[in-house]
C-alpha cells in the first residue's frame, strides 16, 4: 500500500487512520477483556453517523447499521466479540467513542488505498460463512482489488488472521456538532494499540 489514503469529500465525514505493527502475531497475544459497562446511547451522535452514511443512498438500518451500534447491543446482550488484540482495541474504542472503526490486515491489502462511495451493485463477503453486504451508496475503504472495509462490516478478504502482525485501523468519524471527536477517538485508539504491544504511526489522509 502507499503511505497515504485519498478520501472522497463528503459532508460530515472525517476519516483518520493509524498503522500498527506488533512484534508477535495475533495468535501469540492475549485478547482484551470484555468491557464492564454499557455506555449511554448518544442519540445525536448516532443520528449524525447514520446521516453521514446516507449521503449517497445507503440505508444504515437493521443489519446494515453502523458497527458502533452493533457493539453496544452485543455488549448489552452478552455477545461481546473477543477477536484478537488489534480488533479488540478497535472495538473497545468504538464502544467508548460511538464511532465505527475498521481494522484490516495490511499484508492482505493490495496497492494504493482510497475512501470512496461504492457504486450500485457492489458487494463483498464479510464473514467466513460467505454472507455478503450490499455496498451500493456506502463509503468504503478500497484497495486496488476493490472495497475492503467500511463503517458497517469489513471484508473477509482483508480481515486479521492468527498470523497478522501489521494492521491498518480506520476511524469512520463524524464531527458534526462536536469538532474534534474523531481526533479524540484516534488518540484513544493509538493508546489502546500501544498498550496491546504495537508500534503505531499516523497514516496521512488527503481529502479530494
Amino acid at each position: 500500500m502507499t503511505n497515504g489514503i485519498r478520501v472522497e469529500p463528503l459532508p460530515g465525514l472525517c476519516v483518520l487512520a493509524l498503522r500498527a505493527e506488533f512484534a508477535s502475531p495475533m495468535s501469540a497475544l492475549p485478547v482484551l477483556p470484555v468491557p464492564t459497562d454499557v455506555p449511554l446511547q448518544d442519540d445525536v451522535l448516532r443520528t449524525s453517523v447514520r446521516d453521514m452514511l446516507r449521503q449517497r443512498g445507503y440505508r444504515p438500518t437493521g443489519r446494515g447499521k453502523p458497527s458502533s451500534e452493533y457493539l453496544v447491543g452485543a455488549l448489552a446482550d452478552g455477545r461481546w466479540p473477543c477477536i484478537n488484540a488489534a480488533v479488540d482495541a478497535g472495538n473497545h474504542v468504538s464502544l467508548r467513542s460511538g464511532l465505527p472503526i475498521s481494522v484490516v490486515d495490511l499484508d492482505l491489502v493490495s496497492g494504493a488505498l482510497s475512501v470512496v462511495t461504492s457504486p450500485d451493485g457492489a458487494s463483498y463477503v464479510f464473514n467466513q460463512g460467505g454472507q455478503t453486504i450490499d455496498l451500493g451508496g456506502l463509503v468504503c475503504l478500497c484497495d486496488e482489488l476493490g472495497p475492503c472495509a467500511n463503517a458497517v462490516k469489513d471484508a473477509q478478504r482483508t480481515k486479521t488472521r492468527p498470523e497478522t502482525t501489521r494492521v491498518l485501523a480506520v476511524v469512520w468519524g463524524c464531527d458534526t456538532g462536536q469538532p474534534g471527536r474523531t481526533q479524540r477517538a484516534a488518540d484513544l485508539l493509538a493508546a489502546a494499540l500501544q498498550s496491546a504491544g504495537a508500534a503505531v504511526e499516523v497514516v496521512p489522509v488527503e481529502v479530494g
